[in-house]
């Protein structure tokens, strides 16, 4: 992968960054994403922000290569802390990481304004997705698109939301399986929960080998294999 080439999962990413969007992308991983962006011409500036120094070096790098420094930043801080006042930054990527973290990074933003004036969010949860959904739901963000994607075995989702006044409002399936993702029920979307299901069916096994008393687990496991069985039959 590099800036002409991005991966499947950066790719369905960058085609939801608004036209001349303000962009700061956590977490850039060689600033190929704003790299890209730039050179398409589709934002008027880019932060690209690294945590440890090796990454953040490699951004600096990259963006130095293609001339790209009087549109994209490399700064490194944790999360959502590269982002400074006059960045003026109106769209967030957070790509590549648990849901738990994206949404400790965006809740550690808002609470220190980073996220004042942004007006979209574009998550790539590489697992527990409803923590990004929950994160979502309670500050004002609507999900407007929600896209599941296999790329070498892997299977990812991608959540868009835009800033509200509203009270947003999620059902706990939506928070599980998606806003939007049911209704499709793309061929990896039944793929993924069906996985799910399976490895429940390995895990009950164990339970039901062990010497303690595992009825109650057992139980709840079989419950949310028919929840899973419910949403994607």
């Amino acid at each position: 992968m590099n800036h002409e080439h991005l991966s499947k999962r950066l790719q369905t990413v960058a085609q939801f960054v608004p036209q001349n969007a303000r962009l700061a992308d956590i977490g850039s991983d060689h600033a190929y994403l704003p790299c890209h962006l730039a050179l398409q011409g589709r934002i008027s500036y880019a932060l690209a922000g690294e945590v440890v120094k090796g990454p953040f070096e490699l951004a600096q790098k990259h963006v130095a290569q293609l001339n790209l420094g009087h549109l994209i930043t490399a700064r490194m801080a944790d999360g959502l802390m590269a982002v400074e006042k006059e960045d003026a930054i109106d769209t967030v990527t957070i790509c590549g990481m648990g849901g738990d973290l994206i949404a400790s990074i965006l809740e550690k933003g808002k609470q220190n304004g980073k996220l004042d004036g942004v007006t979209t969010l574009i998550t790539q949860p590489n697992v527990d997705e409803q923590h990004v959904r929950l994160w979502l739901m309670e500050n004002h963000y609507r999900i407007t698109d929600e896209i599941i994607l296999e790329e070498n075995g892997k299977i990812y989702e991608i959540i868009v939301a835009v800033f509200t006044t509203e009270k947003m409002v999620y059902t706990q399936d939506e928070l599980t399986f998606g806003v939007f993702l049911p209704a499709q029920k793309s061929d990896v979307f039944v793929q993924k929960w069906t996985r799910e299901i399976e490895k429940y069916d390995k895990i009950i096994l164990s339970l039901q080998k062990a010497n303690s008393d595992t009825r109650d687990k057992i139980d709840a496991f079989k419950a949310e294999q028919q929840r899973i069985k419910e949403i994607i039959k």
